[in-house]
């Protein structure tokens, strides 16, 4: 497994570049949480958003109570935007846009589109081909519910490729991973305001040369391709 890197920290915060296929929370083996605090030697540690298990990069950690609570309300009124990079095996039912719906759970942990709009969640997205049978997405949630990104790109008919829970399961067993990586942070923190962006150093699809010449040549400052 490849080793977790301390990409920014001060007194109020860290940042790390969490691996694919590591557990978020402690399960049989240590989860990111722990092995973080005991990287940082921290007797404390507050955990400010998550990521599912296939999903690497960008995570937040508050260092004081006071940082995790500023943090908590800025995560609630949307003033921390996230990008999130993801390639699919499918053709989009469109290339980009909004894709926005309620959420139900459903078999085994899985979640699904309802047909009401009462709480939605909404997403926003660029794609682009890439090579033949392959496309590449660029997506912002504006809101956080559980599997949100994953199930939206399933809803255009483009699951993530190597998702095991939501993509054709044989051929997402063939993925050297699953494709879907935290990107990027945008946020204003004390007067201050902080861009982080961090490519994916795993997955033979996201190491590719025409991906890497998508990120540099159209996605390097991904918030300024979702301005309102």
């Amino acid at each position: 497994m490849q080793a977790i890197e301390i990409l920014y920290q001060n007194s109020d915060f860290v940042l790390v570049d969490k691996p694919a296929g590591l557990n978020f929370h402690s399960e049989v083996e240590a989860g990111l949480v722990v092995l973080v605090k005991a990287l940082l030697s921290l007797e404390e540690l507050y955990p400010l958003h998550r990521l599912d298990k296939m999903t690497s990069g960008l995570v937040l950690f508050g260092k004081t109570k006071e940082a995790a609570q500023i943090f908590g309300k800025m995560f609630e009124n949307h003033k921390v935007q996230k990008f999130y990079l993801a390639i699919s095996l499918r053709k989009p039912k469109k290339k980009q846009g909004w894709i926005k719906g309620d959420m139900k759970s459903g078999r085994r942990g899985s979640w699904m589109f309802a047909k009401t709009n009462d709480n939605p969640a909404i997403t926003q997205f660029h794609s682009t081909a890439l090579q033949t049978g392959e496309r590449g997405f660029l997506v912002k949630p504006h809101t956080g519910k559980t599997h949100q990104i994953r199930v939206a790109l399933k809803s255009i008919g483009s699951p993530i490729a190597g998702d095991l829970r939501y993509a054709q399961s044989d051929e997402a067993k063939k993925e050297d991973r699953g494709y879907l990586h935290a990107y990027a942070l945008e946020f204003e923190f004390k007067g201050e305001t902080y861009h982080f962006v961090q490519p994916p150093k795993e997955g033979k699809r996201f190491l590719s040369d025409i991906f890497h010449d998508t990120l540099s040549q159209q996605w390097q400052r991904p918030w300024e391709l979702f301005k309102k």
